[in-house]
């Protein structure tokens, strides 16, 4: 090994020769802001008592990190909306394949609208099921939870069959808008597409509606039904 002090001319140990570090314009990697807008269903619904319509769709614009979401679902029955939704909420990455969303929440349809605060978790749970988890908080005291599970079995890379999952529960009860406290209501849902392209999917499908404890007892005053059958056919759209 040589030994002794380095020749005044020898080469700096990190090569850089005295020269300090820049930037490099144009090569900094900044995620970019992007945006989606997806209509997950819209269909026409044929029930047991009535027809009507139904959506359900959601959009986001941001980065990686934190997105601008807007989700709404509802149907429409005898030319008006009968119930829905609409949320805009802050989308906040905490893990991989994980987000929690904060926001509001405002019911549309029949009787008087409610306003809620919205706060909760989305993302992909094991073996690849879509889940959305989300409590409420409204005026009065009232409160409210949704939970919403999506799978997708690919028959092939175009034919693709969709189970579905939804619960509502509140808190306590809302006589003018019809439900009662506890459990009001659960569906399942069977959605078979094709895709013609990635964006543009008709689709048939089944889906079971049922109504449980005081909700059940309004719809049967309201002369509706307590356990409803469907059949389904409509579009999935995105852009």
């Amino acid at each position: 090994m040589q030994g002794g002090k380095a020749p005044p001319d020898a080469r700096s140990p990190d090569y850089s020769d005295g020269v300090g570090y820049g930037g490099m314009p144009g090569m900094d990697m900044v995620p970019p802001k992007v945006g989606r807008l997806l209509l997950d269903n819209l269909e026409a619904v044929h029930g047991r008592d009535a027809n009507g319509q139904a959506w359900e769709l959601q959009g986001w614009y941001g980065g990686d990190t934190d997105k601008l979401w807007l989700r709404s679902e509802g149907e429409r029955s005898a030319g008006r909306v009968e119930d829905g939704s609409a949320e805009v909420l802050w989308n906040h990455l905490i893990a991989t394949y994980w987000s929690t969303q904060l926001g509001v929440r405002r019911d549309l349809g029949v009787g008087p609208g409610r306003t809620w605060a919205a706060f909760g978790v989305e993302g992909l749970a094991p073996y690849f099921f879509d889940v959305e988890a989300t409590a409420y908080g409204g005026q009065s005291g009232r409160t409210a939870a949704r939970f919403r599970a999506t799978y997708d079995v690919l028959f092939t890379q175009r034919l693709i069959l969709t189970p579905e999952f939804e619960l509502n529960a509140y808190g306590k009860a809302d006589p003018a808008r019809r439900l009662g406290a506890g459990v009001s209501d659960a569906s399942l849902g069977l959605r078979l597409r094709y895709e013609i392209r990635r964006e543009f999917a008709p689709y048939v499908g089944v889906n079971w509606v049922r109504r449980f404890g005081a909700t059940a007892g309004y719809a049967r005053r309201d002369h509706q039904p307590v356990f409803d059958p469907q059949l389904v056919a409509g579009v999935r759209i995105w852009f």
